[in-house]
């Protein structure tokens, strides 16, 4: 995966939704961070993966993939807001379960907000590859959807989202 080329273009919507609401001086880590963590929400729900008490079953692959490219977008920024551009490394290997798996996630999540080191950033951005690969996500299907919701984002700010 082009791991410079998502940073780029997550860099230049981050530049363009800061100047379009004025946020240049502000701090958005805080407000990064727990949107990511609605994304996890949002993405687990899809999955449906923890709802042992319903039957129904999970939603679509396809927005699944869409509500997991919400989680990059999120990580590339917290990353960016700190000065980290990593590529995930992923020694070991993902759990079979999903919901142990976003359990994973939300942990490296808070273990990378409380404290930020470039170490805890690729560990966060491993641990949601994993969880990308565990979902079925190949990298051809996650760039070509992470291209196509960052020209939703640009339209969505145009339109005063």
């Amino acid at each position: 995966m082009d791991w410079s080329s998502l940073y780029i273009m997550q860099k230049q919507l981050d530049d363009y939704i800061e100047t379009q609401h004025q946020l240049g001086n502000e701090d958005l880590f805080q407000k990064k961070y727990l949107a990511l963590l609605t994304e996890l929400g949002e993405l687990a729900n899809e999955t449906r993966c923890f709802k042992f008490w319903s039957t129904k079953p999970r939603n679509k692959q396809t927005i699944i993939l869409e509500e997991y490219v919400d989680g990059i977008h999120f990580i590339l920024s917290l990353g960016l807001e700190k000065g980290y551009r990593s590529a995930p490394n992923q020694p070991g290997a993902a759990t079979s379960d999903e919901s142990e798996q976003f359990i994973r996630v939300y942990d490296a999540s808070a273990n990378f907000y409380h404290r930020p080191s470039e170490e805890n950033y690729q560990a966060l951005l491993s641990q949601y590859m994993k969880l990308g690969e565990l979902l079925g996500f190949d990298e051809q299907a996650v760039i070509h959807a992470y291209q196509e919701k960052n020209e939703i984002n640009y339209e969505r700010q145009d339109q005063g989202y």
